[in-house]
């Protein structure tokens, strides 16, 4: 699809990556770019239409589907890490907090605007997986879980929806400077690059993207003797 003259809605759309999103489906001559978060007094960027959305919230989905029924492209961002290895005395009320929003929010917003998408000519669907969707890192070990399910939920959403003429395009990078990574010394890849990269993704119709050179590394290495998730 093109994203000239689309119709955009961005969850999590107030900061990081979403913000970014955001920026770039304007840039690209998108028509309209719904900026959906928690609290809508929070989006800032001028030209976007805030709407209030948390992605755990059946109502407000609901809400969110009613009021933006022009929809074309839906990019599922929100995303939480709650740092948590899989032992920690928390970890299985941390991992089912973190599926609340990683997996079964993208779940219910995706499912919510597939007729709306079908209405509207198809359109597509962007989900902002990782690199942890491939690799568990043991100090964000239930985050890693979560991706890992919402890279089989964004395939399994793939097949359902080319029926009605929706593509599907999974986003999969590493470090990104975005508060997530706050504190952690490593290269990071810069939010409005990984958000164009994804957006000319979405528009060559391609079913994953990749956005750096750690991303590229570990999907290679799933094929070989020694993968990156063994360690």
């Amino acid at each position: 699809m093109k994203l000239k003259n689309a119709v955009v809605f961005v969850t999590g759309a107030n900061r990081g990556l979403g913000r970014a999103f955001a920026q770039a489906a304007l840039a690209a001559g998108a028509a309209k770019v719904y900026a959906a978060a928690r609290d809508p007094a929070s989006v800032d960027l001028p030209g976007v239409v805030p709407i209030t959305l948390d992605v755990t919230d059946p109502a407000q989905i609901a809400a969110a589907v009613r009021s933006a029924g022009d929809v074309t492209l839906l990019i599922n961002n929100a995303g939480i890490s709650r740092k948590s290895g899989l032992l920690a005395e928390d970890a299985i009320a941390t991992a089912r907090d973190e599926f609340e929003t990683n997996v079964f929010g993208l779940w219910a917003v995706t499912q919510g605007f597939a007729p709306v998408l079908k209405a509207n000519g198809g359109g597509a669907v962007l989900n902002v997986l990782s690199v942890l969707s491939w690799v568990t890192v043991p100090s964000v070990a239930t985050y890693s879980a979560s991706k890992s399910a919402a890279w089989s939920l964004s395939n399994g959403l793939r097949n359902e929806l080319k029926a009605q003429g929706t593509q599907v395009t999974s986003l999969h990078v590493g470090y990104m400077d975005t508060d997530m990574t706050r504190g952690l010394d490593a290269p990071k890849a810069l939010p409005a690059d990984v958000a164009r990269q994804a957006l000319e993704g979405v528009e060559s119709g391609a079913i994953e993207v990749l956005a750096d050179e750690l991303s590229r590394h570990v999907k290679q290495s799933l094929s070989t003797p020694t993968p990156a998730y063994a360690g």
